[in-house]
């Protein structure tokens, strides 16, 4: 490399790292969401219909599972970062566990296997979520 690296304690060029802008960020607001609640939907309805005709009672399930999940996601994405890292992440791992889990149930299986069957997604989403927060907040949920 050309170039040192920079030494702790001294102040960067450019205070942020954002390469998108604010416009950019506002539509992703929206756009991801939205985009994720349709794809679940269609996920959902897809794996509830069972390989048979399409209906209208198959479509407004699909609908009605797309708003659910847009609607728990912007939940999640706007309470979480209010709380501490462990509960942020546990936070993300139940939502990530029971999405999963409610598609599993659609395949016909009991409750008790969609529980087992959600609880490995619900911990690799805690594991990854926890160490992403653990190595860019402080303790009290803050970015360093």
């Amino acid at each position: 490399m050309a170039q040192a690296a920079p030494v702790s304690g001294t102040p960067r060029t450019s205070g942020s790292t954002d390469v998108f802008g604010e416009r950019t960020h506002t539509i992703a607001k929206w756009a991801v969401p939205v985009a994720g609640g349709l794809i679940y939907g269609f996920w959902a309805a897809n794996i509830n219909r069972n390989a048979g005709a399409v209906t209208g009672w198959n479509v407004l399930f699909g609908f009605v599972c797309a708003i659910a999940f847009a609607a728990a996601y912007m939940g999640v994405r706007t309470v979480a970062p209010l709380m501490r890292r462990e509960m942020h992440a546990l936070l993300w791992a139940v939502f990530a566990g029971c999405a999963f889990g409610f598609l599993y149930s659609q395949t016909d299986a009991t409750v008790l296997r969609s529980v087992f069957m959600s609880l490995p997604v619900a911990v690799g989403v805690f594991a990854v979520a926890f160490y992403r927060y653990y190595t860019h907040e402080d303790g009290t949920g803050k970015a360093r």
